[in-house]
């Protein structure tokens, strides 16, 4: 089981649609439940995907040094992909990771699924609860 905040959700939808007809890819981040205000029906340590990192982030260092500097290292338990013309499924092409959300046209939450290392489909709860406030 994969969870999600909608709020995460709306996001990337709304990134995956805006950059149509190309597709979107970002680097997803959790948090752990214990962490939100709110009680969560999961046990505490369960991770929530609640952030991104955005892919254009840094991309002046990137060009210059030809290293991702913009994503924390080990910080990325998941990736979102988009498939403009593709299928609700993993392809060859994504960069994979351990866990895969990819969307499809038209870009509402019943074209949004998740993914094991294997291209494996796996259940999916989005989570109505806003993630803790993180500080710099």
């Amino acid at each position: 089981m994969a969870y999600i905040t909608r709020g995460l959700t709306t996001a990337l939808l709304e990134f995956a649609e805006e950059a149509e007809p190309e597709s979107f890819s970002a680097g997803l981040g959790t948090t752990p439940a214990r962490e939100f205000e709110s009680p969560l029906r999961c046990p505490p340590a369960t991770p929530i995907f609640t952030h991104f990192y955005h892919p254009d982030a840094g991309r002046s260092v990137n060009a210059v040094f030809g290293m991702d500097f913009s994503t924390p290292a080990g910080r990325t338990e998941g990736r979102f992909v988009s498939h403009p013309q593709g299928e609700l499924r993993v392809e060859l092409t994504d960069d994979l990771h351990a866990t895969m959300f990819v969307a499809v046209p038209p870009w509402e939450l019943d074209q949004l699924a998740v993914f094991g290392r294997r291209g494996d489909r796996q259940p999916l709860e989005i989570i109505a609860a806003e993630p803790p406030v993180e500080t710099l």
